[in-house]
């Protein structure tokens, strides 16, 4: 039982409450118990929000997380704390509400960074499916963006010359001799002195066999044997063979002619290929080193992406993917919505309650309150009061020495005065009179003999009582000695002292 009082008047003075109130009201004790235990409830989620948001923005170990989350749920304890305190009641509800205002916006604040990293802990499943799919969205778009960069553009050209020219290194020559235009040129007559000689062959055979048909009389005149028909028919054929080798005999100059051009063609091709391949590996290696850093650059960019991509998934990242979920999931939404709004109110709690309880009639431990702080503050006026009447009782008697002192001072050099005149007279009478009178006339009883001189004397003992003596003000300013030592006396004025002085010296 009296574990679980002291446990109670903890959380009631965490809540801001007075236990010596509370002893005289014990009826608000359950309600600042209460108060206090919402406070505790609180910064218990501000340190689980704390842990759960340093682990996924930082991706720190647990323990680590946890660490950082408790001194984060005591920062959010003291500040509730005194947001709490910093709220007594008013009978005015204009200074209520300008009370009230910013605190209930402060604590809103806190309320919402406390609250987004448990709603986001809820969701984590949906929210790390939903960043899977944004980061390769975001892979894509930055690899269509790199193939559209006019750095990167001629990254195909490159590959195509590479390929031609490994192409060509590999085929080991590229000039083809039948192509070069002089034996396409040649070929061609050639070609066409082989129609015209075949042309003539054929009228030749046609005519040959005209004349052979006359000769059998199997055609033409139908007579057979040598006659006209048949001598103008073999005249024909004979006129037709000269034309065939002529025709014969173009043919082969163009043959000649044409292997002649393909020989030629063929020499200039090899020079070609020679020159074509010394070009083609030069080709190949610039190309090739051109290639390699536009394709190294660019998987440097890909990578460096890829590498930020991938740890995208901290805490802005999850918002964006749980607003993406709100967009496509409307009950997602919702249900985070929900959620967030609990824990906000969960947080704000002790501020609201606070202000609602401001806005209420007072209560036997606010009056009792009222009335403790004004006791307190009267209080502290008398002993204020008392230690001001103290400080100038003190200085009264500070004076008072002071006039003491001076006073003696003045009787010390008045009686060293008289003193000095006192020896300059009996100088002056020793000198007027010679020694040897002195010694026949020795000095008579009536004689006046020289003064005494007399040290003057102070009654320093209240002084000094009042010097040595120990005093101490009470609480009302009153003066009070220790036990056992007079009481001290107050100040003689300096008048009276000097006139006390005076009266001791002619004694």
């Amino acid at each position: 039982m009296r574990t679980r009082t002291r446990f109670g008047d903890r959380l009631a003075v965490l809540g801001g409450a007075r236990l010596d109130v509370l002893r005289v009201a014990p009826g608000a004790r359950a309600r600042q118990v209460a108060l206090g235990g919402v406070l505790v409830s609180t910064a218990a989620l501000a340190a689980l929000s704390a842990a759960f948001a340093v682990h996924m923005t930082l991706g720190a170990w647990w323990a680590l997380a946890t660490a950082i989350g408790l001194g984060w749920g005591l920062v959010i304890l003291n500040l509730d704390r005194m947001l709490l305190t910093g709220m007594s009641h008013d009978p005015s509800w204009q200074r209520n509400v300008a009370m009230a205002l910013p605190r209930v916006a402060l604590a809103l604040i806190l309320g919402t960074v406390i609250s987004t990293p448990l709603t986001l802990q809820v969701f984590s499943k949906e929210i790390d499916a939903t960043i899977v799919t944004m980061q390769a969205e975001a892979a894509q778009e930055f690899s269509e963006g790199l193939d559209a960069d006019e750095r990167y553009a001629q990254i195909p050209v490159l590959s195509e010359r590479i390929a031609e020219s490994q192409a060509v290194l590999a085929g080991g020559r590229t000039a083809d001799p039948n192509a070069a235009p002089t034996v396409v040129a040649a070929q061609a007559e050639r070609d066409a002195k082989r129609a015209a000689y075949d042309a003539a062959v054929g009228r030749y055979d046609e005519l040959q066999a005209k004349a052979q048909c006359e000769l059998d009389g199997t055609c033409g005149s139908g007579r057979a044997g040598t006659g006209d028909a048949y001598f103008s028919a073999a005249a024909a054929a004979a006129q037709e063979a000269t034309a065939r080798d002529r025709a014969k005999a173009e043919l082969d100059d163009a043959e000649a002619a044409l292997q002649q051009t393909r020989a030629t063609a063929a020499d200039e091709a090899a020079s070609a290929d020679a020159r074509g391949l010394a070009l083609a590996r030069t080709d190949l290696a610039a190309d090739s080193a051109e290639l390699t850093r536009l394709t190294d650059a660019r998987n440097a960019e890909q990578a460096a992406f890829d590498a930020e991509n991938g740890e995208s998934d901290g805490i802005l990242a999850r918002l964006e993917a749980m607003d993406r979920l709100g967009e496509e999931r409307p009950m997602v939404g919702t249900a985070h919505l929900m959620l967030f709004l609990l824990f906000l109110c969960i947080e704000v709690l002790p501020v609201l309650v606070k202000v609602m309880l401001n806005f209420s009639p007072p209560s036997a431990y606010d009056r009792l309150l009222e009335v403790r702080d004004a006791e307190e503050i009267e209080a502290e006026k008398i002993r204020v009061n008392g230690r001001q009447r103290a400080q100038r009782a003190r200085a009264d008697l500070v004076v008072a020495a002071e006039t003491d002192r001076m006073a003696r001072e003045i009787l010390e050099r008045e009686a060293a005065q008289r003193e000095e005149a006192a020896r300059k007279a009996a100088r002056r009478r020793a000198r007027r009179l010679p020694r040897t009178l002195r010694a026949i006339f020795p000095a008579r009883d009536g004689a006046p003999a020289a003064p005494e001189i007399i040290e003057p004397t102070l009654d320093t003992g209240e002084l000094e009582a009042l010097l040595t003596g120990s005093y101490e003000a009470g609480m009302y300013g009153t003066g009070s000695r220790r036990a056992g030592r007079p009481e001290v006396p107050g100040p003689r004025p300096a008048a009276e002292a000097v006139l006390a002085g005076a009266d001791d010296s002619d004694r």
